[in-house]
């Protein structure tokens, strides 16, 4: 295949994971401002939404208050952010309609729709009535793109490259994601043991009332929320919570379900130039094979996602040399 070729279909699933994520991103912080909160803290969860994503410093050449009006504007509407919705959503279309001939009409016409439709939606503001509306629309296309992927086209290296592009972008959020509501969230006892359950019907919101629906909205944000409790039938802890979306192969979105889709379909593509990427990739796939929740979190949450994120990055780069159209120095 040619390098070219392979680059757009790379791009093409990267951005749709890419609007995904960050719809449910969005989604999961609306949801956790609604709960009974300061305005410091209520602010502090935006900000950590920009930090996910690496915009403080772009949202501020815009912004001069973080409200959620402004973060929801910059990271869905926004054409001047690369990173919002409307870019993912422009850029997947555009790589998808540069590389037609290799995908199938219904791959296309899944990507061409998921534009107009946006658009249109944003044009009706059906954003400003109701965000979580749009945020569920977003992430059912997204399924609908990678469903519609899977179900139509030849099992060959154009699929494998779609499939890379998917879980490299889907580990590099997780981690990501981790990182920062960890930080925010996992101060005080919060990794000792949780005293949860559901909260009462009536009265004020307690600690441990709000600690279960954050924890249960960052669960919610990786469709994790029914997994966990057919896992662990018990309280939302942390330590479970990163166990899960770190170390369980069987949770579809955490880093070790990821690292092995990614190795296994660049196991497929693999050429001369590529035994150190593949190398790297299998490392880091046996780390998650084979680490533990209470050694990570001796050593360092924090630590260990930021290095990581760190690794990935490493193995992207290696992808765009091996494979793929070289990234500008």
């Amino acid at each position: 295949m040619l390098s070219r070729t392979a680059d757009h279909l790379f791009w093409m699933a990267r951005y749709m994971e890419r609007a995904e994520n960050t719809a449910r991103m969005l989604d999961v912080n609306y949801q956790t401002s609604l709960l009974p909160q300061s305005a410091a803290e209520a602010e502090q969860g935006w900000r950590g939404l920009l930090s996910i994503s690496e915009l403080t410093w772009s949202f501020s050449q815009k912004y001069t208050e973080v409200t959620p009006g402004n973060v929801m504007n910059f990271m869905v509407r926004d054409e001047a952010n690369p990173s919002s919705i409307v870019s993912c959503l422009r850029a997947a279309r555009e790589n998808a309609r540069a590389v037609r001939g290799a995908l199938t009409t219904e791959v296309w016409e899944t990507q061409n729709q998921t534009w107009l439709e946006f658009m249109r939606l944003l044009k009706d503001s059906s954003f400003e009535r109701d965000p979580s509306s749009l945020f569920e629309w977003v992430k059912f296309r997204s399924h609908l793109s990678r469903g519609v992927t899977v179900g139509t086209m030849l099992q060959d290296e154009a699929l494998h490259f779609l499939r890379i592009g998917t879980f490299l972008e889907r580990a590099d959020n997780t981690a990501r994601l981790l990182d920062v509501k960890f930080q925010a969230l996992a101060g005080g006892d919060y990794f000792g043991p949780a005293d949860g359950g559901v909260p009462p019907r009536d009265g004020p919101a307690t600690p441990q009332e709000i600690d279960f629906y954050h924890w249960s909205a960052i669960l919610r944000s990786v469709s994790g929320f029914e997994i966990y409790r057919k896992v662990y039938r018990n309280v939302i802890r942390p330590e479970k919570v990163a166990e899960l979306l770190i170390l369980r192969p069987d949770m579809p979105r955490s880093l070790a379900a990821c690292m092995n889709d990614l190795g296994a379909n660049l196991e497929m593509v693999a050429n001369q130039h590529s035994s150190e990427t593949l190398r790297r990739a299998g490392r880091l796939r046996a780390d998650l094979k084979y680490g533990r929740i209470d050694e990570i979190l001796a050593t360092g949450l924090h630590a260990y996602l930021t290095q990581f994120l760190d690794r990935v990055n490493d193995i992207g780069v290696g992808i765009s040399r091996d494979f793929l159209v070289p990234m500008a120095a």
